[in-house]
């Protein structure tokens, strides 16, 4: 019997930002930090640096990553070498093979509710049964460790989680995060943990160990797009130190981005290695942006409530209209050209979604402009 065809349904998220992420005149629901120049990037590297930049032939380039951008990558975790890391064309190529990977026929997988589509689309096409670890915003989003637990089957391979999360900037308590690996670990069940935001906390106490480092079986997924604000770069990666696992994914890059673009990787090589000032900066303009949000959305209280990231740079407030987020939020583009994301384009088949709530972006620079265009056509 041949197999299945991979035959996903409609990315949502990405048929609607196909529409409008450039054509809106105001983008308030970016999912990135404000990104950098080549030119201000390349203000970090050193003479050296530069004039190898400079100088870099427009070849391939290694499978698996140049060994110097891996070993950048691993001195981003304690307890991980360069053999340790996969690297991809962005996060998406990562998440496509490691969970068809993970979990297919057969198999039973859990994963976070809201999500990225990817998540649960992608091993649901590929056979797995997929449940929702459902965040309720009546708890603060905070997983619910006992019920988690209660879901484990014998079956159970992949558990997949994003934190800080995507749409709700939600981060769990640091013994929530530790039970949940021990979880995983006790049941044999891999933990795949999208830790894209990590790096942009409001609070650094609250900034989690990386799944990597706390687990052997345990893989870590990044990328520059997202605290980096570099998604032009399109440079993802996998940290585990299961290397055979690595190289079974290898094999499937094979047949997608075969490797990276040597400019980018030498670029990613500059920005890891300024990292920790790339995203203080980050942050910054974010503490700098909330407080502009939040006055916002509390001239209009009957129509909004504000809802502050505790992690990352983007938001799931409510929207308190009798006429409905999704035509809340398609007037809005239309007649004032200012982009937020509806709670439909998050709906799930594994739990529910609030359905008045919308993605909000905190992370680009000088706000001011859009949201003042929200109030206008608000007042209207």
């Amino acid at each position: 019997m041949s197999a299945a065809p991979f035959d996903p349904p409609p990315f949502r998220l990405e048929e609607y930002l196909g529409i409008w992420e450039f054509s809106g005149e105001h983008y308030l629901t970016a999912s990135d930090a404000e990104t950098l120049s080549i030119e201000e990037l390349l203000a970090f590297a050193d003479p050296d640096e530069r004039a190898r930049f400079e100088r870099l032939p427009l070849s391939y380039a290694p499978t698996w990553g140049g060994e110097e951008l891996r070993t950048a990558i691993a001195d981003l975790y304690e307890g991980l070498g360069p053999e340790h890391v996969l690297t991809f064309a962005g996060a998406e190529e990562a998440l496509f093979w490691a969970l068809q990977e993970l979990a297919g026929p057969g198999d039973h997988a859990l994963v976070t509710v809201p999500n990225y589509q990817s998540f649960e689309t992608i091993p649901l096409t590929a056979g797995a049964e997929v449940k929702g670890i459902v965040l309720d915003p009546t708890a603060g989003w905070e997983p619910d460790i006992e019920a988690i637990a209660r879901r484990f089957r014998p079956n159970t391979k992949l558990v997949a989680v994003n934190f800080p999360n995507n749409p709700t900037g939600a981060i769990p308590s640091q013994e929530t995060w530790r039970a949940l690996v021990e979880l995983c670990e006790e049941h044999g069940a891999t933990l795949l943990s999208d830790e894209v935001y990590r790096g942009l906390e409001t609070d650094e106490e609250r900034r989690l160990p990386q799944a990597a480092e706390l687990s052997d079986s345990a893989v870590s997924l990044n990328v520059m797009s997202k605290s980096y604000g570099l998604p032009g770069l399109r440079i993802g990666w996998l940290a585990t130190k299961r290397r055979d696992l690595l190289e079974r994914l290898e094999k499937r890059k094979h047949y997608t981005s075969i490797c990276n673009a040597t400019p980018s990787e030498a670029l990613a090589r500059i920005a890891l290695r300024n990292g920790p000032a790339i995203q203080a900066r980050n942050r910054e303009l974010i503490a700098t942006n909330l407080p502009l949000f939040e006055a916002a959305f509390a001239a209009h209280p009957e129509k909004l409530e504000w809802e502050a990231p505790a992690g990352g740079c983007v938001s799931f407030p409510r929207y308190l209209g009798d006429d409905g987020v999704d035509a809340f939020c398609q007037e809005l583009v239309e007649t004032a050209g200012v982009v937020f994301l509806p709670a439909s384009i998050y709906a799930s088949e594994l739990g529910p979604v609030p359905a008045e709530r919308f993605r909000v972006g905190v992370g680009r620079r000088d706000p001011e402009g859009a949201l003042a265009a929200l109030g206008r056509f608000l007042d209207a």
